[in-house]
């Protein structure tokens, strides 16, 4: 998803420019200014409340903020992202607004601020007033407004800007330029995001197959578990020696060890344009683990891809494999290989079911030639990157 916060002062022209933004990049719009002035016409019981604050030019308490935004992302989470005009305000609301995103495995794309000298900025709010009659656009309002963003709002800039992800936008200028210098920072920073594939089916599925050719087609790093614990075991290492029976068992090994090794790999691809992660996560345990390692690097999961194959089909392969130079240590009898697809039936597929519930999942056919399901999971990535872009 694309996920923008539109900052700046009050008088800055956030509304003018969301509402651009909102059609060039198929964006649902989410404005606690809006959403409470509509509180406050209703005389809901949420109104009442915000009303004499913001009356005041003050700005409304955290818990009506975070009722109002969660039930707007709620309603919208099939959506291509959501543009944030006058939230977060605060650095509290900043890590209300991370937690909020990362219950729907996303998170801030960027925070773009509208810089305007504050002379301009009470000019147009006092242009402003006389045209749209606004209440909370009089002198009086206006220098609490900016004293508030000033002592609230500004700190916010600090908590982004050590996230790389603050962009300051000089907001002086025809409506046309601003738009532009906006439109060229949120494609700029749509190429530097990664795009993270998590690669899943059962045992003999073709993922190691089709994980490299995900990787080499996009251009993206190749992350395989299994083939990182291997290199540890061939090594004689700590790491192969704790790993070395469950990998002959066909068994999942401890957490700790998987998270080591992959950060590890992360860490030596800092310029990488993603990943495509396969055997990773196994359980839904560590799909909170990958979602928390992906997080520390400012990035989430792109898409997750299920080939899916008939368990006798998956029987065949392994046994096939395991008469070649290619088997596995559990590819070596049938009851090793029933074990392990018995792991995955008990502690895997709870892992599908975990990313069917987000937008990100696709199902692919694992049927047929490597070339007829590569076709399949790059036609699930087009549609991924469809969906990034609006």
């Amino acid at each position: 998803m694309l996920n923008i916060a539109l900052f700046g002062p009050p008088g800055a022209g956030k509304g003018t420019q969301s509402k651009l933004l909102l059609e060039k990049f198929n964006l649902t719009y989410i404005s606690t200014g809006d959403i409470l002035r509509e509180e406050i016409a209703n005389n809901t019981p949420l109104g009442i409340e915000a009303k004499g604050v913001i009356e005041k030019g003050g700005l409304a308490p955290d818990e009506l903020i975070v009722q109002i935004i969660e039930k707007k992302v709620t309603m919208n989470l099939n959506s291509a992202g959501i543009l944030f005009d006058g939230f977060p305000r605060t650095v509290v609301q900043a890590y209300i607004l991370e937690g909020l995103l990362s219950k729907m495995n996303t998170s801030l794309t960027c925070m773009l601020s509208l810089e305007v000298p504050q002379d301009q900025l009470v000019k147009r709010m006092l242009e402003r007033a006389k045209v749209g009659g606004r209440s909370d656009d009089n002198m009086e309002v206006i220098k609490v407004r900016l004293q508030e963003y000033d002592n609230k709002t500004k700190p916010v800039i600090n908590f982004y800007q050590e996230k790389n992800k603050y962009f300051p936008i000089n907001g002086v200028g025809t409506v046309e330029s601003i738009f532009g210098k906006l439109v060229e920072t949120i494609e700029s920073t749509m190429k530097q995001d990664f795009f993270n594939v998590v690669l899943l089916g059962k045992p003999g599925s073709g993922k190691g197959t089709q994980g490299e050719l995900l990787a080499r087609n996009n251009n993206l790093v190749y992350i395989s578990t299994g083939k990182l614990l291997r290199k540890e075991i061939a090594g004689n290492t700590e790491i192969g020696k704790i790993a070395k029976p469950f990998m002959e068992r066909g068994e999942i090994v401890p957490d700790e060890i998987a998270i080591r090794l992959i950060e590890k790999k992360i860490q030596h691809h800092p310029s990488a344009d993603g990943f495509v992660f396969k055997g990773f996560p196994r359980t839904v345990v560590q799909a909170y683990i990958l979602d928390g390692l992906l997080r520390r690097v400012n990035s989430r999961v792109t898409c997750m891809l299920n080939i899916k194959l008939p368990t006798l089909e998956a029987i065949k392969r392994l046994n096939d494999r395991g008469k070649t130079e290619r088997k596995r240590a559990y590819d070596t009898s049938t009851d090793l290989i029933l074990n392990r697809l018995d792991e995955y039936e008990k502690k895997t597929k709870p892992v599908i079911d975990y990313y069917k519930k987000q937008t990100i999942f696709f199902e692919v056919d694992g049927s047929g030639t490597e070339e007829e399901v590569n076709g399949r999971l790059e036609e699930a990535v087009v549609k991924t990157v469809k969906q990034l872009r609006g």
